[in-house]
């Protein structure tokens, strides 16, 4: 698939959500149904960049994106729920941040976002981006040009942004 754009309707997927219980399965459907999330995706977690940078300035600017009408924060990345769920303790990122699991990568290519990084023993991960999605629909979508990078997928470039 092309990669999404601003209008586009997220497809309909499954993530996995760490819960006191284990993993559960959340569908976009539900995570994204009448709700506005800004939603950002990173190539790991625990990664320098990702855990670092990416991850931090969304907790950081939780209450200004709320501020401006955001209902939920999310992370997907191409991981399975525990160690998504391992990220979301070890930063104490929960109170801000949902932590989606694509660990198949469905989501992620279905959205025509992953990237191949097999060559440095990753596999196939996603992209660095973030969007905003009202409803479902993409609304503002940013894609960061390199992997290492995050500055115009932070929470400062999508606060500005919209």
């Amino acid at each position: 698939m092309t990669e999404i754009k601003v209008g586009d309707a997220l497809p309909d997927a499954s993530f996995a959500t760490m819960t006191a219980d284990g993993p559960a399965p959340v569908s976009t459907a539900d995570f994204f149904g009448g709700k506005t999330v800004a939603l950002f995706a990173v190539p790991g977690a625990f990664t320098p960049t990702c855990h670092n940078n990416h991850l931090p300035s969304f907790m950081g600017n939780a209450d200004a994106l709320k501020a401006k009408g955001v209902d939920a924060i999310a992370c997907v990345s191409v991981n399975d729920p525990f160690v998504l769920g391992a990220w979301s303790d070890a930063t104490a990122s929960a109170a801000d941040i949902t932590m989606l699991a694509d660990g198949s990568g469905d989501f992620t290519k279905a959205v025509g976002m992953e990237l191949d990084l097999t060559g440095r023993g990753l596999g196939v991960r996603s992209k660095r981006y973030a969007m905003l999605v009202e409803n479902g629909t993409v609304k503002t979508l940013l894609i960061e040009d390199n992997p290492g990078e995050a500055t115009k997928s932070n929470a400062d470039a999508l606060l500005a942004a919209m």
